[in-house]
C-alpha cells in the first residue's frame, strides 16, 4: 500500500510541474530513477520510445509502464491516476478564471510567458534522450549517430507520417541489432 501512494504522490508532482506535454516529464523522470532506483536511465529511453511508439498521451504511457513494473494493476492506477489528477483540476479551475478573465492582458501575458517554460523542457528532455540514443557505455553509439544522419534529410522534405519513421527504425535496430 505505501508503493502505492509513493507512486501516485511522485506522479501527482510530476503531472503538477511538468507543464509542456509528455517529453517535458522525461527530466522529472530522470530524477525520479536517481531517487528510487525503479528505473534505470537506459530503461527510460527504452520507455519514452515505447510511450511514443503506442497511442495515447506520452506522459501516461510512461506513467502506466513505471506503475505496472512496480506493482502491476494497482500501480498503473496509482501512477495514472497520479499523473492526470493536477491536470484535470488545473484545467477546471483555469476553465473557471478564464471565462471570466477572457479578455485580460494579464493572461494573456501569463500564457505568453509559459511558452518558454514549456519549450525549455521539452529541449532539456531532447538533450537527455539524444545523450542516452548517441552515447552509451562511454563511447558514442555509432549506429545511432548514422539512423539519425539517414533520418533527418527526408524528415525534412518530405510529409510522412511519424509511425514510418517509428517503425523503420524500428525494423533497422532489429536488423542491425542496437
Amino acid at each position: 500500500m505505501i508503493v502505492l501512494l509513493r507512486l501516485f504522490y511522485e506522479y501527482f508532482l510530476i503531472g503538477l510541474f511538468s507543464v509542456g506535454g509528455g517529453l517535458a516529464t522525461v527530466p522529472f523522470l530522470q530524477d525520479l530513477a536517481a531517487r528510487t532506483g525503479w528505473f534505470t536511465l537506459t530503461e527510460l529511453a527504452d520507455m519514452v520510445a515505447i510511450a511514443q511508439s503506442v497511442p495515447g498521451p506520452i506522459g501516461v504511457n510512461l506513467a502506466t509502464y513505471v506503475g505496472f513494473k512496480i506493482s502491476g494493476i494497482p500501480g498503473v492506477l496509482a501512477a495514472v491516476l497520479g499523473i492526470v489528477t493536477p491536470s484535470v483540476a488545473v484545467i477546471l479551475i483555469i476553465a473557471h478564471i478564464l471565462m471570466k478573465f477572457k479578455d485580460s492582458k494579464y493572461i494573456a501575458w501569463a500564457f505568453n510567458g509559459l511558452r518558454p517554460a514549456s519549450c525549455a523542457l521539452i529541449a532539456a528532455a531532447g538533450v537527455s534522450m539524444a545523450q542516452l540514443s548517441f552515447w552509451s557505455d562511454g563511447a558514442f553509439n555509432l549506429k545511432a549517430i548514422i539512423l539519425l544522419a539517414v533520418l533527418i534529410p527526408p524528415m525534412l522534405k518530405t510529409k510522412l507520417h511519424p509511425l514510418v519513421y517509428i517503425a523503420f527504425s524500428a525494423v533497422i535496430g532489429i536488423i542491425f541489432k542496437f
